[in-house]
């Protein structure tokens, strides 16, 4: 893990300058730059929100001190259309960087990170990378474009701004071993597997702590459809990826996918109680959303294949439901349908959806349109619900393809599959059925013959005797 935290004379000399002449604000900028690449809290400066807060109190007139407390609100699920106080906070940072005495590169950071705080997530991605074409080693442009890149579905996108960069860095860069876990997932995420595995081999190599680089090789195992190598590389590199507290519980999502792929569904919610659940409130507040992603899918999941998960629900509707009007994200927003529905809190349910189509009627932005265009997924869930299968199948097949635009990763996105699969396997009528029994051929293409592909191939025989 790097700790030498960088003075101003070493950003300097890196092409980098920050405009402070507080050798501790940089140093702290630097630090929580490491742990926002690396997904861990460093408990030498008390972890990545209080590097952030003794940056600004180093130097309380620092612009990118500043900067690093919108990013990191926004990060945390906040946006200014709902928040009055965080909204002038980031108008008065703009209006700070206008006449303040910085670079031109951190007046650019400035104005991406009101655009992402505003709910234009694209627009940032543009600003973030017209940054990188100046200054290709900006990490935090790196990472913020990778991440946002995500959310949105963009897959090439995330891959090819990585690419692009990559060769400006020296291997002896500190924070250099992050590109590659970040390349080696966008690599997987385009299906190009055997390259994907090579980058995060190496990311590993340089760093065995590295949690995105052992996340992406997670992904190339599953999607290979190596589930018991994935299960031994998580089991005997456990002691690494833990010490990153802020992803740590999406290991063991994965690892939870594994066994369920393979037919153990008392494998996967040992794992869901044990650790997934345990986690759940633990590490930073940034990484909230994928928690709720990772527990609503599992157990969505689970009762899909006709597990019963008891009273699992309730804990993640608690979770969610003090942030259900935030609409950080439309696949959050789906996920928190499903704890709703999971729960049997049906009017809880009703209560987003209208929450979601008043945010689509009163606000503007890249995040308020990709949330219009999932409407139709909530209907289709909405449908699932009220057991008209055949309605849940009639909306998302045909723009299964179109559901990438809604973020997340591929794996994250399966669960659309198996949704449109198990509708289809109860949905009446011989046309569900032969759907049904394609879309698990389909599968198996892709991923093989599974334990999973074969109980699902077996209720497709008892659908058509029933």
């Amino acid at each position: 893990m790097h700790s030498n935290w960088r003075d101003c004379q070493e950003w300097r000399s890196e092409g980098l300058p920050l405009s402070t002449t507080s050798n501790e604000a940089c140093k702290m900028y630097d630090a929580t730059l490491a742990q926002l690449l690396g997904f861990y809290n460093d408990s030498s400066v008390g972890g990545m929100q209080k590097s952030a807060d003794k940056m600004v109190e180093a130097d309380p007139n620092f612009i990118m001190g500043q900067t690093w407390s919108c990013l990191l609100k926004r990060y945390s699920g906040q946006l200014t259309w709902r928040d009055a106080e965080f909204q002038t906070n980031v108008d008065d940072l703009v209006k700070r960087a206008e006449t303040a005495e910085i670079t031109g590169r951190e007046r650019k950071h400035v104005n991406a990170a009101k655009l992402f705080a505003d709910g234009y997530s694209i627009e940032a991605c543009l600003a973030w990378e017209k940054i990188l074409v100046d200054y290709p080693t900006d990490a935090l442009a790196v990472k913020l474009a990778h991440d946002t890149y995500l959310d949105l579905g963009y897959q090439r996108q995330m891959r090819d701004s990585v690419a692009r960069v990559l060769p400006y860095w020296k291997t002896t860069k500190p924070l250099y071993g992050y590109l590659l876990g970040m390349y080696s997932f966008g690599l997987v995420e385009t299906d190009l597997y055997a390259p994907a595995e090579t980058m995060a081999r190496k990311g590993l190599e340089m760093n065995k702590q590295d949690i995105w680089s052992s996340h992406a090789l997670v992904h190339v195992l599953e999607m290979t459809a190596r589930y018991e190598e994935g299960i031994k590389f998580l089991n005997s590199t456990r002691n690494d990826w833990t010490t990153c507290d802020a992803l740590a519980y999406h290991n063991f999502w994965h690892w939870a996918l594994y066994y369920l792929e393979k037919g153990d569904f008392d494998g996967a919610l040992g794992i869901y109680d044990a650790e997934v659940l345990q986690r759940h409130n633990l590490g930073c507040k940034s990484e909230q959303g994928v928690k709720l992603h990772d527990a609503s899918s599992l157990l969505a999941r689970l009762e899909m294949e006709g597990i019963n998960v008891g009273d699992r629900w309730d804990d993640v509707y608690e979770y969610c439901r003090p942030i259900i009007d935030s609409h950080v994200r439309c696949f959050t927003d789906i996920h928190m349908l499903m704890a709703c529905h999971g729960a049997k809190q049906k009017e809880l349910g009703q209560n987003l959806m209208e929450s979601i189509r008043d945010y689509i009627r009163n606000t503007k932005g890249s995040n308020r349109d990709i949330t219009q265009s999932g409407l139709p997924v909530f209907e289709a869930f909405e449908a699932y619900n009220d057991e008209d299968y055949g309605r849940a199948v009639d909306i998302i097949h045909p723009i299964r393809y179109d559901l990438v635009k809604l973020g997340g990763s591929n794996a994250q996105r399966d669960v659309f599959n198996m949704f449109l699969i198990h509708a289809a396997l109860r949905a009446p009528g011989r046309y569900y059925q032969n759907l049904a029994r394609q879309l698990i051929l389909e599968r198996e293409a892709l991923r093989q013959k599974t334990p999973l592909i074969d109980q699902l191939m077996a209720k497709t025989v008892t659908a058509h005797m029933n």
